[in-house]
């Protein structure tokens, strides 16, 4: 009885070490602060990330000054870097019980707003940066062209 309440603590402890650690790691802002070269319009799913481009149908500045309210308006997300004057804009959004980190950047490159959202810990974010991506696209109207 007493190796199983040890075991079960021991447990209990490592959890919460990793629950500590992904919500206090450090993260390095240049590294997510970048987006690949994009050139025409589509989506791009992989491990753990999303890729969305569309064509704008207004200034730049517009459309990720409306992007940058939207992905504030989002649950437990922040603004690291960037701004729609600079073109290009980085958030992260954690989830809510364990506190993972996804890192979202946006820009425009040419005429194509460019989505980038991808899970920092881990192989797979069960869909979570494609519905948030689609979510933020959803709610620019006729700033972009749909698919």
């Amino acid at each position: 009885m007493r190796i199983a309440a040890l075991l079960v603590a021991l447990i209990v402890v490592l959890i919460a070490g990793l629950m500590i650690y992904v919500r206090l790691a450090p993260t390095h802002v240049a590294q997510w602060h970048s987006l690949p070269d994009v050139t025409e319009p589509g989506d791009t799913a992989g491990d753990g990330s999303f890729l969305a481009a569309r064509r704008i149908t207004a200034p730049a500045d517009q459309v990720l000054a409306a992007v940058e309210t939207r992905a504030l308006a989002t649950p437990r997300t922040v603004l690291l870097a960037g701004s729609p004057a600079e073109g290009l804009l980085t958030f992260q959004t954690r989830s809510r019980f364990w506190g993972f980190p996804d890192h979202t950047t946006v820009g425009v490159q040419g005429d194509l707003l460019v989505i980038y959202g991808r899970l920092r810990f881990g192989q797979s974010d069960l869909g979570v940066n494609r519905a948030r991506v689609e979510e933020w696209l959803s709610t620019l109207g006729p700033l972009t062209e749909p698919l």
